[in-house]
């Protein structure tokens, strides 16, 4: 069976947020009831996460596994320890480790291995990386 996040076009799992409209984002009415996203393409669903890593770094210095999967995966809703040790073994990244921009789509890939338990293939990972870095001034 392909999980939610998949067929969402949403590998990491964004939730849906009334007033966050994302490129590439479905209407409410154009997608599945679900209190997540959906995307048109997989690579939009990436641009979108790349955008919220973006935010977690300026806005909460959330630059490191550690930081950014609590925020991402809280442990009310998650086995955030296990999540971050989960990452830090299919990323090679230490959980404290800062991370640069250049560094998320490792990050993404093993996030989304984590969300949805697929490996998702590099070069889509890459057109959604090449999305955000193009289009970094839009939601």
């Amino acid at each position: 069976m392909v999980s939610l996040g998949i067929r969402n076009n949403n590998p990491l799992n964004i939730r849906y947020v009334p007033t966050t409209r994302w490129l590439g984002e479905l209407s409410k009415s154009e997608s599945a009831e679900s209190a997540f996203c959906c995307f048109v393409s997989m690579e939009w669903g990436i641009r979108a996460a790349c955008c919220i890593l973006r935010t977690y770094a300026k806005r909460y210095k959330a630059v490191c596994i550690r930081d950014i999967v609590r925020r991402w995966a809280p442990p009310s809703e998650n086995d955030t320890e296990r999540y971050i040790r989960n990452v830090c073994l299919w990323t090679g990244f230490g959980g404290n480790e800062r991370l640069t921009e250049r560094d998320w789509p490792l990050l993404i890939r093993a996030m989304a291995r984590q969300e949805c338990g697929v490996i998702l293939d590099d070069a889509t990972i890459v057109r959604g990386f090449c999305l955000y870095l193009t289009q970094k001034s839009q939601k």
